[in-house]
């Protein structure tokens, strides 16, 4: 049904997709793998209209293509789910779908989108009410809206990035059940994931890119997990972290009744208690929206409680600032990374130095020593095995796992007594994964305490020694991290107490 031949882009001083060639057909669901950095979004931005092939071709049902914009790719029966919704939260269901709808036409569009939001929804098991408003609907809900809306638009090819990142076990297999029934009607699903126990389930063939090349086209029942992670990065890969027994000491980190508002001055956390003892994980659990955020930023000074209190080490610190709880022994590894976690216009360099510049050996009283943190940075970049082309380069143009190396490498080397871990494996690749995992569980060996809030289950499951699921501002359970597993916590991020 659709193909891509030779596509080749460069960017300025990265070959970012070499002479690759794709084969989608009708009916089949396509994995698209590799490391960050490999070519996937490079390749899916091509397609999608998003950016222009330095050479190469698209063919669409055996005819060229020529695709300058996301409007020719919709035109052309090619529909996209970002794995970060495009939606207006204040606008409805149908008003999402209707805006920009080719000849729709200006008058009450979304009313007449409206039957066939009901007809789509029953049809695929996308059920929605077309009447909500955005901001009313779970992630799951959301997620359903985008690829009705791709749907309306005609979409024959659907390309999915990361779809199961926001949702539950349960919510996945409601997703594969859609995605199965799209098949059977003749669609061709591009499905984009680091999870390959589900690539496994899923997809029908598998594309592995490495450095911007193919390396191998093969049908999902031909090989396993192992051997696709072997494709992606070059070596085997450990997915099962070894995790040394620990007993951990006493708390190093106490939330107590906290109270938290949210951006809109809503109750966010409802009076929520826990602990976290040194050399011990706690992981949070829980799908987006349920308070995650607010706990992470009450906890490291970015936001005030209402009320409550937060301890560290037998010590008050309820809403401190940022700087005082980092100089008081806490580390924080942000969820969003280009946003709170670099500078990115500044070199890496001086990003590995932001939160200790103003201290020897990286200044002598108002001056900057750069020779001492050039050095520092040296030392960084080869500990953590960041990839890049010089310390001296600007953090921005690192990929997403090396930025995040550059974050981790910042905040541990001060030896905190607190972790703060926000999502820091998402939208990583196996590679990065695996060396951020064997760093956490280091740390933790030897006494750090380490709050690890993350919506992936299997990473929660390998890392935490006791898991909380938060739910609607609240912690509706605490349960050991041996005794835990996917359906458990899934009912559990529902709201169930169980």
């Amino acid at each position: 049904m659709l193909s891509l031949r030779g596509i080749t882009k460069t960017f300025p001083g990265v070959l970012a997709n070499d002479h690759v060639t794709l084969e989608v057909r009708s009916g089949e669901v396509h994995a698209l793998l590799g490391e960050n950095g490999a070519g996937k979004t490079t390749l899916m931005s091509i397609l999608y209209g998003i950016h222009q092939p330095d050479a190469g071709e698209i063919r669409l049902r055996g005819r060229r293509v020529h695709i300058r914009s996301p409007r020719d790719a919709i035109g052309l029966g090619i529909g996209m789910v970002p794995q970060h919704f495009l939606l207006i939260r204040r606008h409805t269901v149908a008003e999402n779908i209707a805006l920009g709808l080719p000849g729709e036409r200006f008058v009450r569009p979304a009313r007449r989108i409206e039957p066939r939001v009901r007809e789509l929804g029953a049809r695929y098991g996308l059920a929605v009410d077309p009447r909500a408003a955005i901001w009313q609907l779970s992630p799951s809900e959301q997620q359903r809206v985008e690829i009705l809306k791709a749907l309306i638009r005609g979409a024959q090819a659907l390309i999915l990035d990361e779809p199961t990142s926001v949702l539950t076990p349960q919510e996945v297999r409601g997703l594969f059940d859609v995605l199965r029934r799209m098949k059977q009607e003749g669609h061709a699903v591009i499905f984009i994931s680091h999870k390959l126990d589900e690539v496994t389930e899923i997809a029908d063939r598998v594309t592995v890119l490495r450095r911007g090349r193919v390396v191998a086209t093969l049908p999902i029942a031909e090989t396993d997990k192992r051997s696709l992670a072997r494709l992606m990065v070059g070596r085997d890969v450990e997915f099962q972290v070894r995790k040394a027994p620990r007993t951990p000491d006493g708390d190093a980190l106490v939330a107590d009744n906290l109270v938290v508002l949210s951006d809109r001055g809503l109750p966010a956390l409802r009076g929520i208690s826990f602990s976290v003892r040194r050399g011990e994980i706690l992981g949070i659990a829980g799908i987006a929206g349920n308070g995650q955020r607010e706990l992470v930023e009450v906890i490291t000074g970015l936001r005030p409680a209402r009320s409550g209190r937060v301890r560290l080490l037998d010590h008050e610190v309820t809403n401190l600032s940022a700087r005082a709880l980092h100089e008081a022994g806490v580390a924080h590894i942000p969820e969003d990374r280009m946003l709170m976690g670099i500078v990115p216009a500044m070199s890496v360099a001086e990003n590995l130095v932001l939160k200790q510049y103003r201290y020897p050996p990286f200044s002598r009283g108002p001056v900057i020593d750069r020779q001492a943190i050039a050095q520092f940075a040296r030392r960084m970049i080869a500990e953590y095995e960041i990839v890049t082309p010089g310390s001296d380069v600007p953090a921005r143009l690192l990929s997403g796992g090396n930025i995040q190396k550059l974050i981790l490498s910042r905040e541990l080397s001060g030896r905190p007594e607190v972790i703060v871990a926000s999502h820091p494996t998402a939208g990583l690749d196996v590679s990065a994964t695996e060396q951020i995992h064997t760093v956490l569980l280091q740390r933790r060996q030897r006494g750090a305490a380490i709050l690890l809030v993350s919506e992936d289950l299997d990473e929660i499951l390998a890392l935490a020694d006791r898991i909380g699921v938060l739910f609607s501002g609240e912690i509706v359970g605490i349960v050991s991290g041996a005794e835990a597993d996917r359906e458990r916590l899934g009912l559990m991020m529902t709201g169930q107490r169980v």
